[in-house]
């Protein structure tokens, strides 16, 4: 047994099953025995960022880690802008990234880095194997940090570390630390301040947006009046038959109006509210500056036992919550011109049942936001850290973690270009995956930007670094290319028969929405 048998070993123990991979050459060890271990399910990705991506998407909607197996440091740097949205997302990652066999590090061969360094900013935790005698002890810190954690833990595996023997062992599960509620002080603060009567918004995030988290947040809001808010997350479960909820407004000035009549806001998964960037003018600070805020914990904190706490201390436990009533079935089928509104309207007729929405639409998906609280119920997979580049990855993990459920990609293109790679991943994993493409043919987010900083006409530089034409993107002869059937919608009418068929199938197929 060499230390990369060992590796394995330990993953599959603590039921670490899938590995995103792209490998190098001082991996090789490593994929060697990944090879050994028909358990693992191996999915490689042509790009870094594809493979960090995938494995958040997987991490939250399986509810436990994935491994991801990543180059160097140069690897791990390709890789670095979707582990923020991981981070971001409170997301249990292991990436095992290769070093050089230790000896070789002195001469400072062209691929050397500080991994460490680079790893640091990304991670919950960071640990070096030294030797073969140390796998099993480093990899169980790796996993131990990143389910108690909530995060990305990253060892890095130098290559004669891998090759290097090492003893069979009787390897069990890691033992992690069982998540405690909030403490009853901050229980008890959190229920003083919603007896008093204050005008109190409860703003939620993370796990407290979990279908049987709002429930008790809603039983919670029904008998104090308090106003329920979320925040953008990992996963949202929303839809028909759920708790109404209404999201922190993104434009800051829309979110500063939205809770101005707050005097106490309660925090769960997440702290209080911040504006996403600073304006000239504009606050940092999304509540009122005499809100008083009342944090009952983060992604480490078990936010269903602390809601159901406070519902006790409040006596609500017999309150009804407002629920989303279903609305679907009511919607008139679209007419008139292809744009981001009639293609929600026709998205949202059409979505199926526990469909998982993977989104990152952007500016163009602002509209299915807003009528989906009517529609089955349904995940919402959010652009967590602002990173854009998540979504084809997001929808791969998504589609892997759960086989079971249709994944539907709500994709900006310029954003989409960043991993376009993936859709390769999609096609060969025959993952179930329709990917909407809203073929803008312009970086739309950005030009709103200029408008929020006043600057409302477009000259020459700034088109040129805003726009997408010249030559314009062709997203099917892309999407074919890679192997996925491809679709081109110029009309309502085409896009809502392209939608039928993909959803009629299994498998990947991608609409280019020529709005």
């Amino acid at each position: 047994m060499n230390g990369a048998d060992k590796l394995c070993d330990v993953l599959l123990t603590n039921d670490v099953d899938v590995c995103f991979a792209n490998p190098g050459t001082s991996e090789m060890h490593f994929v060697a025995a990944l090879d050994r271990k028909p358990e693992m399910r191996c999915v490689l990705g042509l790009f870094e960022g594809g493979v960090t991506g995938a494995a958040d998407g997987y991490a939250r909607m399986a509810d436990k880690p994935a491994a991801t197996l990543l180059h160097l440091g140069p690897g791990l740097a390709n890789g670095l802008a979707n582990l923020h949205n991981a981070r971001r997302a409170d997301s249990p990652v292991i990436n095992v990234v290769g070093d050089h066999a230790t000896y070789h590090l002195q001469y400072d061969a062209p691929l050397t880095s500080d991994i460490e360094c680079l790893a640091r900013p990304m991670s919950q935790w960071v640990g070096r194997v030294e030797t073969a005698a140390d796998m099993r002890r480093v990899t169980e810190e790796a996993y131990r940090a990143a389910v108690s954690r909530r995060g990305v833990s990253t060892m890095i595996l130098p290559a004669d570390a891998a090759w290097g023997d090492t003893e069979p062992e009787d390897i069990k599960p890691v033992e992690v630390p069982v998540a405690a509620p909030a403490s009853p002080d901050q229980i008890r603060e959190a229920a003083l301040a919603l007896k008093r009567g204050k005008h109190a918004a409860i703003v939620l995030a993370g796990r407290a947006l979990r279908a049987d988290a709002l429930e008790i947040a809603g039983k919670i809001a029904a008998a104090t009046g308090a106003q329920l808010y979320s925040q953008h997350s990992a996963r949202h479960e929303r839809g028909a038959g759920r708790v109404s909820i209404k999201p922190v407004p993104y434009p800051v000035g829309m979110a500063v109006a939205a809770l101005a009549e707050f005097e106490v806001a309660i925090c769960l998964g997440k702290g209080a509210p911040v504006a996403f960037f600073a304006y000239p003018g504009m606050p940092s600070l999304i509540l009122p500056p005499d809100c008083k805020v009342i944090d009952l914990g983060g992604p480490e904190t078990d936010l269903l036992q602390t809601l159901e706490l406070l519902c006790s201390d409040l006596g609500a436990g017999s309150a009804k919550p407002v629920l989303n009533a279903l609305t679907q079935d009511e919607l008139e089928e679209p007419t008139g011109d292809l744009t981001p509104e009639t293609i929600s309207q026709a998205l949202a007729r059409r979505m199926p049942e526990n469909a998982i929405i993977c989104d990152e639409a952007i500016t163009s998906g602002r509209g299915f936001g807003q009528i989906s609280s009517g529609l089955h119920p349904h995940d919402h997979l959010s652009l967590t850290g602002g990173a854009i580049g998540i979504g084809i990855p997001l929808s791969i993990g998504a589609a892997l973690a759960r086989p079971d459920r249709k994944v539907i990609l709500l994709q900006a293109d310029g954003s989409g270009m960043y991993t376009a790679q993936g859709l390769w991943t999609q096609a060969r994993e025959n993952l179930d995956v329709v990917t909407i493409i809203y073929a803008n043919r312009s970086y739309a987010i950005l030009q709103g930007e200029m408008r929020n900083v006043g600057v409302n006409k477009l000259g020459k530089n700034a088109c040129a670094m805003l726009d997408l034409d010249r030559p314009e993107l062709n997203w099917c002869l892309m999407a074919r290319g890679m192997g996925v059937e491809a679709g081109r919608a110029t009309t309502i009418e085409e896009f809502s028969r392209l939608l039928d068929a993909a959803l009629a199938n299994r498998g990947p197929f991608l609409i280019e929405a020529m709005i």
